[in-house]
């Protein structure tokens, strides 16, 4: 049994990319009803701004030219390296500065998640009760990279050696034990009795998690992780009125820590879910991170990626002076984003 990973690229483009490459206002759709996902084909460049993005559409050489022209140019003059190392160093307090800020009001929970990741859930169909009220070997040689984009009211902004004794407390008000061994362990960490379980890594506020409790309400068998480095993210998530401690555990966790565990063992998850994580994250850190969490996965378990494209709109707005390194750029807030091309993403899957 191999883990699977689909992987999908958000490369967002305004309208005007899909038709001059000249206007600069962006369109809003004014409340009307949202097409769903895979609907929306421009067959009438007259009627282009009927949608704020238009599904599986191909850039013009001459577009794509303009656009490695502007990522180029935006890119010619780069953060000192002194700063560089305190983005580095500092990055978990910038995102708590974010959601400080911005609690969960900043994105809207992904509706799209189901319709472009079914397998996320046991059978890959949502729980339909009124409840929902929804209408290692490390082979990963089978990638999936649909074109779709982020459906959000923002754009978000936006790839470790472990002891095997598994003698550590979980800092967390759902469990204050120490497994003394590896064995009480294995039997008793969170979420043990369930048969299918989740782990997000970049919680965030919870746009996917509380989706997937909603989904899973009444399916004993699923059992959800997430986890963010902003220990801010985290609360708000505990703090929600629909976490659930017996269906969802949350954790602070960095990633790129390798000396930091996880609540649970290696092969025990059916999923990993990372949605515009790993492009927060130094390009160069993150084939070590996807090898790290490969052994997290059950064999046959799957890795879902979804992240930002290369020449996305938010890089080719990138003002000068915002370059960490090639395709990978400082936000005015201190967070960081990467952008890439399926053949990074899957050369980093592959490991």
């Amino acid at each position: 049994f191999r883990p699977f990973v689909k992987m999908l690229f958000a490369k967002r483009c305004s309208a005007s990319w899909l038709r001059h490459s000249k206007m600069s206002q962006r369109f809003q759709n004014n409340g009307r009803p949202t097409a769903p996902l895979g609907s929306r084909i421009l067959s009438d460049p007259d009627k282009v701004f009927e949608h704020n993005m238009w599904d599986h559409m191909q850039w013009s050489q001459e577009e794509e030219e303009r656009a490695r022209e502007k990522a180029i140019q935006n890119s010619l003059v780069r953060v000192q390296p002194e700063l560089q190392e305190k983005y580095e160093r500092e990055a978990s307090k910038y995102w708590n500065e974010f959601y400080k800020t911005h609690k969960n009001n900043f994105f809207k929970d992904r509706k799209w998640l189901f319709l472009e990741f079914p397998e996320l859930l046991p059978g890959g169909k949502c729980d339909q009760v009124d409840c929902a009220k929804t209408n290692t070997t490390k082979d990963f040689s089978h990638l999936r990279f649909p074109g779709i984009l982020e459906d959000s009211s923002h754009s978000e902004d936006n790839s470790l050696k472990i002891s095997t004794c598994h003698a550590f407390s979980v800092v967390n008000d759902q469990s204050d034990k120490c497994y003394g061994s590896k064995q009480e362990y294995l039997e008793s960490f969170p979420g043990c009795k369930a048969t299918h379980r989740i782990l997000e890594i970049g919680c965030g506020a919870g746009n996917s998690v509380f989706p997937l409790l909603k989904a899973t309400c009444h399916d004993p068998r699923v059992f959800i992780y997430c986890c963010d480095f902003a220990s801010g993210a985290v609360e708000i998530i505990k703090s929600h009125s629909s976490f659930d401690p017996s269906r969802c555990f949350a954790f602070v966790h960095d990633v790129c820590d390798d000396a930091s565990s996880y609540p649970f063992p290696d092969e025990s998850l059916d999923v990993i879910l990372l949605v515009f994580v790993l492009s927060s994250i130094q390009p160069d850190r993150i084939q070590g991170i996807v090898n790290r969490l490969a052994r997290l996965l059950k064999p046959g378990g799957m890795m879902l990626f979804r992240d930002y494209g290369r020449y996305d709109a938010s890089q080719l707005r990138s003002k000068e002076g915002c370059c960490l390194s090639e395709n990978f750029y400082v936000r005015g807030n201190g967070t960081r984003a990467y952008f890439f091309t399926k053949g990074i993403g899957s050369d980093s899957m592959a490991g």
